[in-house]
């Protein structure tokens, strides 16, 4: 059974794994052990804190085998973007634009730098191994963010968006960058990756971007075809967030001009079908076996000892309880009588 918990210090040499096999380009992990130690230091007090606001917290969640207990996948949330400056994108305009003497009117397309993203909590980090993709555990991972957020509504802002990994080449290439982004900062892509960070926030980004719109008719057509596309890396997250109740087009990447998919929690299917119920032992319910098995993703009600599994029970909408078995129970680190949220998968 695969279990999702939040990271500990003692994952720091399969993370470091993990992000020696990302693809150029596809940054879901800091590239050094120090750098992957202080993420997941910042996760350990983020799970530990008392959080009325939302803030500069951040959660790290791993996927966790069942055979040999290795890390093969992990998925972030951040409370607030920005929370220390000012999270950056690209929000896609329609300028109107008229002649009456010519009798033209006519659409251009524009991209104007933005702030509006700031505040809002964010996905990030989602990486599976090979063996997991497409699986219910990589949607597990996936919603296990917002199954989270669910339990612990005040750690969090009521809309979430998730940068995608654009278009790039073999070498690590951006032609949106090379486009755009290299004119003004005389740097290649994986260069402004490595020293502005991928938090958007920094003085660089308004000292340099251009504030003006930008007209996508005036840009390459390999540029403008690369705007809200996504690396081949980043399809099974697309389609798992899209099928959430992500929506994208309305904002893209300052760097790659990949997609940024965004929501208000209220659209997303996790908040709309999760259920909270109280745990019995599946031995103790008659009827388990002789009703319809359904699948479900499961997490432990405490907010300070996260876990989410995958498991059949019967259908919970009429009901008050969930029936678990011991390895369930066990998984979750939980009880008879505690409390669990359950999404249907």
């Amino acid at each position: 059974m695969y279990v999702v918990r939040p990271v500990e210090l003692a994952d720091i040499a399969a993370l470091e794994a993990l992000a020696a096999v990302t693809m150029p380009g596809v940054h879901t992990l800091p590239k050094t052990r120090e750098k992957i130690a202080d993420m997941i230091e910042r996760s350990i007090a983020s799970f530990a804190a008392h959080v009325d606001i939302p803030s500069e917290e951040s959660y790290l969640l791993v996927l966790e085998s069942p055979q040999d207990q290795t890390i093969v996948g992990t998925a972030a949330i951040f409370a607030a973007a920005g929370s220390n400056g000012t999270y950056f994108s690209f929000r896609n305009d329609v300028i109107q634009q008229v002649s009456r003497d010519l009798n033209i009117s006519h659409s251009v397309h524009a991209l104007t730098l933005c702030s509006e993203l700031t505040g809002y909590s964010q996905l990030s980090s989602f990486y599976v191994g090979e063996r997991e993709h497409g699986t219910p555990e990589a949607a597990l991972l996936s919603r296990a963010r917002l199954m989270f957020a669910v339990l612990a509504p005040h750690r969090f802002a009521d809309r979430f968006f998730v940068p995608l990994a654009g278009v790039t080449d073999a070498d690590g290439g951006s032609p949106f960058w090379d486009a755009l982004g290299r004119k003004f900062f005389k740097m290649d892509f994986l260069d402004a990756e490595r020293v502005i960070g991928g938090a958007r926030n920094r003085t660089l980004i308004v000292e340099l971007m251009p504030h003006y719109p930008v007209y996508v008719p005036l840009l390459p057509g390999d540029a403008q075809a690369a705007m809200g596309q996504i690396h081949p890396s980043g399809e099974l997250a697309f389609n798992l967030l899209t099928a959430e109740g992500f929506e994208a087009d309305d904002y893209i990447d300052i760097f790659d001009g990949g997609p940024i998919l965004q929501a208000h929690k209220n659209s997303l299917r996790t908040f709309n079908g999760a259920l909270q119920r109280r745990v019995t032992t599946a031995a103790d319910s008659p009827d388990r076996g002789r009703e319809p098995q359904l699948r479900y993703a499961v997490s432990s009600g405490s907010e300070h000892n996260f876990r989410a599994v995958i498991t059949h029970c019967a259908a919970l909408e009429s009901q008050v309880n969930v029936a678990l078995p011991a390895d369930v129970l066990e998984a979750l680190q939980i009880a008879e009588g505690d409390t669990v949220i359950c999404v249907r998968i």
